[in-house]
């Protein structure tokens, strides 16, 4: 075995786990999850069975990684936030084939409490803040907050917000890591 499990954490057989991740107290990873390498996984956390997630993927306590969610590389999933994985559930309906998607891309950010409605993208080092509902795409290095989220700003990829404007054309630097930004059209990207 070449990841750490504690006594306590249930990893069916199948599940396919990283070098070097870590599994703390209590947690279950069903039979055909998938996790990379130098991942950490915090108490009381839940993993699917159609649930992909990369290299370097750090999940705080209390967290259900339901079927039909990715995780790539980088990402952070605050304490208890939330993941969906039905839009219309009811108890007395089985509605499993009906699961919505969701891809959380590299390096984003989703704050304690917050919830990812199912069907979303979230857009690479986008940051959600703690308690918002995400129920629409996100862009890259977007920065939102509140119920229903909206978006406020933008983040570098150093977890720093950007001195740019919501719309229109401008660039900042990221005063830590010196990189570059350039926002067009409602569209941001680094650039060097």
């Amino acid at each position: 075995m070449n990841y750490s499990a504690h006594s306590t954490a249930i990893v069916d057989d199948g599940a396919k786990i990283g070098a070097g991740t870590r599994i703390w107290h209590w947690v279950h990873v069903s039979a055909q999850a998938r996790i990379g390498e130098r991942c950490s996984l915090g108490q009381n956390v839940y993993v699917g069975n159609d649930v992909h997630i990369g290299n370097n993927v750090k999940i705080q306590n209390n967290v259900s990684v339901y079927d039909a969610v990715t995780l790539e590389d980088d990402v952070f999933c605050g304490p208890s936030m939330v993941f969906t994985n039905v839009f219309n559930p009811r108890s007395a309906v089985t509605r499993k084939d009906e699961y919505r998607r969701t891809l959380v891309r590299r390096g984003a950010t989703l704050g304690a409490n917050c919830t990812i409605v199912c069907g979303v993208t979230v857009g690479e080092y986008a940051f959600v803040g703690a308690g918002a509902v995400i129920n629409k795409d996100v862009g890259a290095f977007a920065l939102m907050v509140g119920v229903p989220a909206r978006q406020i700003g933008w983040m570098s990829r150093f977890g720093e917000r950007l001195a740019l404007p919501l719309e229109g054309s401008a660039s900042a630097r990221c005063d830590h890591t010196g990189e570059q930004y350039q926002l067009n059209d409602g569209v941001c990207w680094l650039i060097a």
